[in-house]
Formats: C-alpha cells, structure tokens, sequence
C-alpha cells in the first residue's frame, strides 16, 4: 500500500515504514505530522484518485530531524566583460518516517 502527498507543492510517494525527507516544516523532533493532501491512494490492485485530492484519506509521520542538503554551485559568467558572480545554496529538509495511511 503506498499514497502519492503533496508537500509545499512537492509530491512524494509515500510507503509506511519508509523515511522521506520533505521541505522544512515548523514541528519538533518526535512530533506527528498529518499529511492531508493526498492526491492517491494505492491498495493492493485498487487505486484510488482524487479529484484533486482523496475524501478522508491522511499520511500519518513522525518526525525524525532536520537537516539541509547538500551545496548547490551558482555561477554566473559573461565573456570579454571581467563580469563573474559566484554562489552557494542548501536547502533545508525535514527527515520524517512514514507511520499510517488512513484510507476512508
């Protein structure tokens, strides 16, 4: 059984037991997320899609850190002009492990 959630606009499939890391949310270490955008729910052979989302159906998800990954290189260049810009980025995540699916 698994389940397509969105997060902050990012879809990820969801399996209990599996450990997924997320965009970063305001919750504690050991807090239980709900997950209430579920867009699909897999059964067995039965799928159940939303339109758009599915009626009752929640991704329950222990947190288990936070973290930021690993480092994006920027580099802007631009010939015959001495012009160069250099930068970094990472982005956080949230580690959180798949307790439940709730199917209506």
């Amino acid at each position: 059984m698994y389940a397509v959630v969105q997060v902050s606009g990012f879809q990820f499939r969801a399996e209990e037991g599996k450990v997924l890391q997320i965009p970063k949310q305001k919750a504690a270490e050991g807090d239980t997320l709900e997950l209430n955008e579920v867009l699909l729910v897999q059964d067995n052979d039965a799928a159940t899609v939303g339109t758009p989302l599915v009626d009752g159906a929640i991704v329950e998800a222990e947190v288990l850190g936070h973290g930021r990954s690993d480092k994006v290189e920027i580099y802007k260049y631009k010939r015959r002009t001495k012009y160069r810009r250099r930068q970094g980025h990472r982005q956080g995540f949230t580690e959180v492990k798949i307790n439940k699916i709730v199917t209506p």
